[in-house]
């Protein structure tokens, strides 16, 4: 009986190694399959025409382009012109009983009027203003262009994280199901413990319980990439060997640092809304300050025939001159409004300050995930290499009668694990990447292209 098991045990082994080499490729080429699938560079494109926070972002931006116009509008000529017509019933008593009189008529009037600002500071002030909002509106509407690229990036390798996971388990999976089928098998002829038909059993069921829970994720996965697109989910391109463990340049971390005190775009934003702050402080006090204008009036009066008893009337006037006006007591509103100003003045100068720690922040932390991800990137490489190695030698010493079918399990688990950790650091390296370059605000459109020869695409 037992010399049929170990036949059995012999002649099925082949068969059972080729099917393990068979799922060892697929998991390693797994991802590859749907290779014509939408690149990183074409769903980047669909993310702009398609994410509702980039949209609002760019409305923001235009509207932003009006204040300038605005601002300038205060320094510029006015000219109004009005008009009116009435009918006139006049009825005329006298008390002394003198006959009296009944008039019936029209009488309209028209008005040019034009006024020019010769000295305003609140609105010279407001004017310097709507430049500085233009400025601080491009530094939003660059960091949002930024933060497209990280979160388009964000959200593709995690679709492609998850689809990994799920044919890991998947292969995972099956490679359990030939061990349970082998370890009952074995059992059945006497050369197996019960132990190692259990130990398999729980393994199996562990894989599917990890196979269904990595397919909920890439479902999650895909419809946080749809958010972004605003349509289906495209099938992706996978990450191919051509990926490249660059060093950052230069390859000093603390001109990272220094560059994204200055560079980042929320740092530019916030500066630029400090200056708006102080700018606010002197327009409020310009509220103090004399204002004086300059003006021009013409004005024609018209009355028909009955107007106090004559034949009618046609005044036309023209006025020229200067209107000087000193604010002297208001209530104490621009006081107040100053105080308020000087108030969100230390804001913006707080929020600013929190800006550039998080940018130096943020520097350092993506510097030492992509120094540290080109470390952890081949060390996780070596890792699975070492863990194949160990799953070859654990297999041939099940075959000679010196390992056991947990030790097996053991060891195909090691590889499932590694090769899924191999995955997630070459994703952690190119986002560590793409977040170091939006740090500093260098990311850029050809940052996205660069990823992109990472892809497999069109079966290349």
């Amino acid at each position: 009986m037992r010399r049929s098991a170990r036949n059995f045990h012999s002649d099925t082994m082949p068969n059972f190694k080729l099917r393990n080499i068979a799922l060892t490729f697929a998991i390693g080429a797994g991802a590859s399959l749907p290779a014509l699938g939408a690149d990183l560079l074409e769903v980047y494109k669909q993310a702009q025409q398609g994410d509702v926070v980039y949209a609002a972002a760019r409305a923001a931006w235009t509207a932003a382009q009006e204040k300038l116009p605005q601002g300038r509008s205060g320094l510029l000529p006015k000219v109004d012109a009005t008009g009116s017509t009435q009918f006139n019933d006049r009825d005329i008593a006298f008390k002394d009983r003198t006959p009296g009189s009944n008039a019936r008529f029209n009488s309209n009037a028209l008005a040019l009027t034009l006024s020019q600002p010769v000295y305003r500071q609140q609105s010279l002030i407001a004017y310097q203003q709507g430049k500085t909002q233009i400025v601080q509106a491009d530094a939003v509407l660059a960091q949002a262009a930024q933060d497209l690229i990280t979160r388009t990036a964000q959200a593709y390798v995690d679709v492609l994280l998850a689809r990994d996971n799920v044919a890991f388990a998947g292969a995972q999976k099956t490679a359990i199901a030939e061990q349970l089928t082998q370890a009952k098998i074995s059992f059945q002829v006497g050369t197996a413990t019960i132990t190692d038909t259990h130990e398999a059993q729980a393994r199996f069921d562990l894989a599917t319980a990890q196979e269904i829970q990595a397919q909920s994720d890439l479902e999650i996965r895909q419809r946080t990439l749809e958010l972004l697109v605003g349509k289906s989910a495209p099938v992706l391109a996978p990450l191919g060997p051509a990926l490249q463990l660059v060093t950052p340049e230069p390859a000093v971390q603390a001109k990272w640092v220094e560059e994204a005190r200055g560079a980042n775009p929320q740092v530019r934003a916030l500066d630029a809304n400090l200056t708006l702050a102080q700018q606010e402080i002197a327009r409020n006090r310009g509220g103090h300050y004399p204002t004086l204008d300059a003006f021009a009036n013409w004005t024609r009066n018209t009355a028909g025939a009955g107007t106090l008893g004559g034949p009618g009337t046609e005044i036309t006037n023209k006025v020229i001159g200067l209107q000087l006006a000193i604010p002297l007591y208001q209530g104490g509103l621009v006081d107040s409004r100053v105080r308020e100003a000087v108030a969100n003045e230390n804001k913006a100068r707080q929020d600013l300050e929190n800006a550039r720690r998080t940018a130096e922040l943020n520097a350092r932390q993506n510097y030492v995930g992509v120094t540290n991800g080109i470390a952890q990137v081949k060390a996780q490489e070596a890792a699975l290499a070492s863990s194949q190695s160990a799953l070859d030698s654990t297999r041939l010493g099940r075959e000679v009668g010196v390992r056991t079918q947990v030790d097996v399990l053991n060891a195909q688990q090691q590889v499932y694990t590694a090769r899924r950790d191999l995955a997630k650091a070459k994703y952690d390296y190119i986002m560590s990447t793409l977040k170091l370059k939006s740090a500093v605000g260098r990311l850029t459109e050809q940052d996205v292209v660069a990823v992109n020869a990472w892809l497999v695409r069109n079966g290349k």
